[in-house]
């Protein structure tokens, strides 16, 4: 069994994963658009704001995968349950990153924190050498702990 982390993005997708890439040294083994999607029987038109967004995007770190899109865009006064409710920002969870020591722990925490809003600095605490947590600036919550030492 395997649990990947999906995110949403409110049209900003692309720019989060080249970021991401960067960051984590990743790959971006999939991304594709919604304008890039077969036509599909019975499937209404897709409006001119969704065509450049994210449809589905996969990247590879290592062994590890990270997945997202960005969700349709509501119209004014278009049912947001027809678009699968719209953009809605994380909450109830944290996206926690394991990091093999501080140097490499404060390098990802200092990245995801550019434009971001940090919860908790990156410190050591009484069961890491180091650790925090903070919201990048494209809205998805991170925490990042160094692997403690048997």
């Amino acid at each position: 069994m395997q649990f990947i982390p999906y995110l949403n993005f409110d049209g900003n997708c692309a720019e989060a994963f080249a970021f991401y890439a960067k960051l984590f040294g990743g790959t971006i083994v999939y991304q594709g658009t919604f304008g890039e999607m077969p036509a599909q029987p019975g499937m209404p038109p897709l409006p001119e704001a969704a065509k450049k967004r994210i449809m589905h995007v996969h990247m590879q770190v290592g062994t590890q995968s990270l997945m997202a899109s960005d969700t349709m865009p509501v119209a004014p006064g278009q049912d947001p349950a027809i678009c699968g409710g719209g953009y809605q920002k994380p909450q109830g969870l944290w996206v926690s990153i394991g990091v093999a020591d501080t140097t490499e722990g404060r390098r990802v925490f200092d990245g995801l924190a550019q434009g971001g809003a940090v919860a908790m600095p990156f410190a050591k605490t009484f069961w890491s050498e180091g650790f925090g947590m903070v919201t990048d600036r494209f809205g998805t919550p991170w925490m990042v702990n160094v692997a403690t030492q048997a």
